[in-house]
């Protein structure tokens, strides 16, 4: 199957008409690098809207205005003056933005703002302030719940819970080495929080993780330094900055799960047994706050249990599900109760090959019976080759379930309503094709669907999930138009095991001469959780693609199998060999750019970030006859250091993979150096530790081989701010040097 997409050069050629004689304009790095001073005036407009129980509202830094659903008109609900007003008529109180407003209560006129330190709830029918609460600057707010108006709170390590004047404290012993309502387990797994409150407020379960037996690693930080005035009144000695990362095969931290009850004052402790040897994630509550569900998985990870636990005794109370995998198991989804039957909930799994959804059915007398696996009825609800990406939620009069997945084409992102009785999918966003993101309103019947598309910068519309009918509420214009915009084509070419289709994106460069021959730049990622070519704008082209092609480079970047969205084999292709195998799916791309007469075989060059920064160096490593140029960023050059989760997932422990391990090193590689290579690091990363780069780097000494080195410091694994417009200032000029 070939794609090909020409219309934004198309638009090129009408653009040079309609502005007469005048020269379309280029961009500058400022333009289009995140963190460049011109950025946000050249990604293409949107409305932030947020739902009041059924009744849009749009959100500016002003106002906030109520959105007709029927014919998009717009309402002014308060503005940013009168809510000033509403909160202290007597005092210099100054909410500074509305942007971030939340509509808590979808039958209360109220609103909360927070501005600092202060949270503000706001009556805005009654013009009047509902309550006020100022956080220290000593204290971190982690989770709010609205029903009961409870906070988490994390202060000097420890953590609290604050329900109106009352305060607990639920820990005494918090440090950099116990760890209180934190994300734990380094964000795998789906987890991206450590705290969990109950449906009604009033109990908040929590992770606590011991790391004090995990090895720290040596960082160190540089205390920032203003050079421009008077550096040498300033000091500037490193202070050590040790961070616990346990790495593949070491001993890892350890997990438990507390619960608190604001009823009793009290906090116990789920008694999951040994946390040496298992992870616990997807945290979720049954509907009568009773029973704590989790995932638990094993350090193979390849053993996972839905497990149910007594949230006042911590008694376990059941093991409902159970599932394993020669490779692995990777739980990413909590369970979601149906919000008209508590009965029953929908689990995801990728059990017969591509993640779908699952409903799910205890025994009559609901979680009071789920002590065994036979009290749960498991019925799977969708099924094909594609994969379920988002659950957007319910609507419970349809008793339907709302989704994002890409069952039209493996590149697009649509929405469905899924008939929970039948199984029966029905589209609901705005076109059917491109990329859509939905954000559904409290009861489910209506859906903001925010989309792009790849010759469309965005579109909004307002969609009737109930009767399907659809109003487009907004269209961007496009933010290029005026500049010299290249070609974006994207298609397929087959993977190296002569079946799987493997999408690409290519941008030729500006003023594209079919008879000449371009220097051609590989942008890779190639890494679990993350794909390059979908069907947003550009095909979801980075706007650094742009900027070289505007500097006469080709463009080409492939989804290697091992990538996302494409179904548990196509995953799990590289278990125990990272790398290996995604070298020969980009292999089979450069086969292909060999065959078109506008490519110059013999100026290839690579670029990649993270995985992708390992990837660049196998590819100049493994064929250094290929490829001439690479710029490597945060580069993993070898798994044995990279953290236990990931690592061990896809790799297994170095103890029972020593071969993958080797093989899969870079270090064994740098003898093999050919062309010119340069490594970029942030000296902080507590991602990809600089034990990486500096260990490639002495291999390369012992070798006689040279790469070029450069460090960002105090910087983490990725640029921050304007930082990031000299990084690509610095990766561009590598390439204009050397792949001329």
């Amino acid at each position: 199957m070939k794609i090909k997409y020409l219309s934004t050069l198309l638009f090129g050629l009408f653009a040079s008409l309609t502005v007469s004689a005048q020269q379309l304009k280029e961009f500058t790095l400022e333009d289009l690098n995140f963190g460049g001073h011109n950025y946000y005036n050249m990604v293409p407009k949107s409305r932030y809207c947020t739902w009041w129980g059924d009744q849009l509202v749009r959100l500016e830094g002003n106002a906030c205005y109520i959105v007709n659903k029927t014919n998009g008109k717009e309402t002014k609900l308060f503005d940013k003056s009168e809510i000033n007003q509403w909160i202290a008529p007597t005092r210099s109180i100054k909410v500074n933005s509305l942007g971030g407003a939340k509509f808590p209560y979808a039958d209360k006129s109220v609103v909360v703002l927070r501005d600092g330190a202060s949270i503000y709830t706001v009556d805005f029918k009654k013009h009047s302030l509902v309550s006020e609460t100022e956080i220290a600057d000593s204290d971190n707010l982690l989770e709010s719940n609205y029903k009961s108006g409870a906070m988490a709170i994390l202060r000097d390590n420890n953590l609290y819970v604050r329900r109106g004047a009352k305060e607990w404290q639920l820990s005494k012993d918090g440090s950099r080495e116990i760890v209180y309502g934190q994300s734990v387990h380094r964000d795998e797994f789906g987890i991206h929080k450590g705290t969990f409150f109950s449906n009604d407020g009033t109990k908040l379960a929590f992770y606590r993780m011991d790391q004090s037996m995990v090895v720290d690693y040596p960082q160190v930080t540089i205390p920032e330094i203003d050079y421009f005035n008077h550096p040498e009144t300033q000091t500037c000695s490193a202070v050590a900055a040790p961070d616990k990362y346990p790495m593949t095969g070491e001993t890892s931290h350890e997990v438990t799960v507390g619960v608190f009850d604001s009823a009793t004052g009290k906090t116990i402790y789920l008694k999951a047994g040994n946390p040496k040897d298992r992870y616990f994630t997807n945290i979720s509550w049954s509907p009568d706050d009773k029973t704590i569900y989790m995932f638990e998985l094993n350090r193979d990870q390849n053993d996972c249990r839905l497990v149910s636990y007594n949230a006042t005794t911590g008694e376990k109370t059941g093991e409902l599900y159970r599932e394993t995998d020669e490779k692995y198991v990777e739980p990413q989804h909590p369970i979601m109760f149906l919000p008209w039957d508590n009965s029953q909930f929908i689990m995801q799994s990728q059990k017969d090959g591509y993640n779908h959804l699952y409903l799910c059915t205890l025994g009559k007398h609901g979680s009071r019976m789920a002590h065994n696996t036979e009290s749960l009825d498991i019925k799977q609800l969708t099924s094909g080759k594609w994969v379920v990406m988002e659950v957007l939620g319910f609507n419970a009069k349809r008793k339907s379930i709302i989704i994002a997945s890409n069952e039209i084409n493996p590149i697009q992102r649509n929405l469905f309503a899924v008939d929970v009785k039948t199984g029966k999918r029905t589209r609901v966003d705005e076109t059917g094709n491109g990329w859509h993101n939905g954000l559904l309103s409290v009861s489910g019947a209506f859906v903001f669907d925010k989309y792009s598309s790849p010759d469309v910068p965005n579109n909004i519309a307002i969609v009737n999930t109930e009767n399907g009918k659809k109003l487009s509420y907004f269209h961007a214009e496009d933010p290029w138009k005026g500049y010299n915009v290249p070609e974006y084509s994207c298609g397929t070419v087959k993977a190296a095991d002569g079946v799987t289709d493997l999408y690409w994106r290519m941008v030729k460069p500006t003023n594209f001469d079919p008879k000449k021959k371009y220097p051609t730049i590989i942008y890779v990622y190639g890494g679990p959780h993350a794909h390059n070519v979908d069907a947003r704008w550009h095909y979801s082209s980075r706007s650094w693609e742009t900027y070289m092609a505007q500097n006469g480079y080709l463009l080409f970047i492939l989804d290697n199998r091992g990538s996302e969205n494409r179904g548990k084999a196509f995953e799990q292709a590289t278990f125990r060999q990272l790398g290996q195998e995604e070298m020969k799916d980009q292999m089979k791309g450069v086969e292909y750019l060999k065959t078109l007469p506008y490519v110059d075989a013999d100026r290839i060059g690579v670029h990649g970030w993270s995985f992708g920064g390992f990837m660049t160096i196998s590819l100049m490593t493994n064929y250094p006859d290929v490829f001439k140029v690479g710029v490597a960023g945060g580069p993993v050059i070898d798994w044995h250091w990279y953290e236990v989760m990931y690592g061990e997932r896809y790799m297994d422990t170095p103890q029972t993979n020593p071969e993958g391990y080797k093989k899969t090193s870079l270090l064994y590689k740098a003898k093999d150096l050919k062309g010119k290579l340069q490594i970029i690091t942030g000296y902080n990363d507590a991602t990809v530790v600089p034990q990486h780069c500096l260990t490639f780097i002495k291999a390369c000494i012992a070798a006689g081989t040279q790469p070029d080195f450069f460090v960002y410091p105090g910087e983490p694994h990725n640029m921050r701010g304007h930082q990031s417009t000299h990084l690509h200032e610095r990766i561009s000029q590598y390439f204009f040097d050397y792949l001329k």
